[in-house]
């Protein structure tokens, strides 16, 4: 007869040889297991070594063609510009790249007229009656209102207004008086509206730079970024506009200018502005402009033409 004595020796015997079976199994696949494991491991190690080598390769790579750039400007930009009065307006966004730009154009030889800052306040979608109440108590006997849009859009007439008073005139057209000049800028300053480095306007120019930073990103983003656009093509309206800035997403200015025909049309463009090479571009694209009449799109993303503007003949 069986007893509990029996079937509990059988389930110990049944679970001791499960165990040993376990234990025996382990022990024959824990050698190749483990050394596939291994293997992978140390392939996964060779391959970001070589991956962190790649990077570095290009980070200098990069560095080295930034200073290619910046040592062969002087020889590049060598009396491109000299005695060229240019104006330089930087948007919201663009404070970062300014500098740079600057330094192109005076190693080209020209003289910066005025370093315009157009502030957040500028583009603001709410700011439109003010800004066209404040233009038309800007507004001075030789920068008047007068052939300036007529709507209710205060970004566009404001943005004219200055346009006129930054840059020269074709003869016969008077040019603006010096006060008239200064008269309009500070009342812009005082309101807050732009900001002018050191406070100083030094006449109207040849043409104007706009230097843009990356789009805006708040709840407003998509009009603002529609008003940069408008300040620049409304600067266009009144003299040669180079616009020269680091690419970006949906609202980028330079490629609202080169994917609108008639702005690409007049407007230059430097898409890697955030770069020495970009920055050099900058300087030979305002010559192109002012020596060929000729507004070109440079850089590395979609709708440039080229890396730089091509020499005549």
């Amino acid at each position: 007869m069986i007893n509990f004595r029996y079937h509990v020796v059988s389930l110990t015997a049944v679970f001791l040889a499960l165990a040993i079976g376990l234990v025996v199994g382990t022990a024959a696949l824990n050698g190749p297991v483990a050394d596939s494991l291994s293997d992978n491991v140390n392939a996964l190690r060779k391959d970001n070594r070589q991956l962190r080598e790649t990077v570095s390769s290009l980070q200098e790579e990069a560095n080295r063609e930034e200073e290619f750039a910046t040592e062969a400007a002087p020889i590049m930009l060598a009396g491109k510009l000299t005695n060229r009065r240019i104006a330089v307006v930087t948007t919201p966004s663009g404070d970062d790249l300014v500098d740079g730009v600057v330094e192109m154009l005076t190693q080209a030889g020209a003289t910066i007229t005025g370093r315009i800052k157009i502030e957040d306040k500028f583009v603001s979608p709410d700011n439109s009656p003010e800004l066209l109440d404040l233009a038309d108590r800007a507004s001075q006997p030789t920068i008047p209102l007068t052939g300036l849009p007529a709507n209710s859009v205060g970004v566009e007439t404001a943005s004219a207004l200055l346009g006129t008073a930054l840059l020269d005139r074709p003869a016969p057209a008077p040019q603006v008086a010096p006060n008239d000049l200064k008269a309009l800028v500070t009342a812009y300053t005082s309101a807050g509206y732009i900001g002018v480095k050191d406070n100083k306007v030094a006449g109207p120019a040849e043409a104007i730079v706009v230097v843009a930073g990356q789009p805006h990103t708040d709840k407003d983003s998509a009009q603002k970024d529609e008003a940069v656009v408008t300040i620049v093509s409304q600067l266009d309206k009144a003299g040669p506009v180079i616009v020269a800035g680091s690419w970006g997403g949906n609202g980028n200015v330079l490629g609202a200018v080169r994917g609108d025909p008639a702005l690409a049309k007049g407007i230059s463009t430097v898409d890697n502005g955030n770069t020495a090479q970009g920055r050099l571009v900058t300087s030979l694209a305002v010559a192109e402009q002012l020596v060929d009449g000729k507004a070109g799109h440079y850089g590395l993303n979609a709708g440039a033409s080229s890396l730089l503007p091509k020499p005549k003949g």
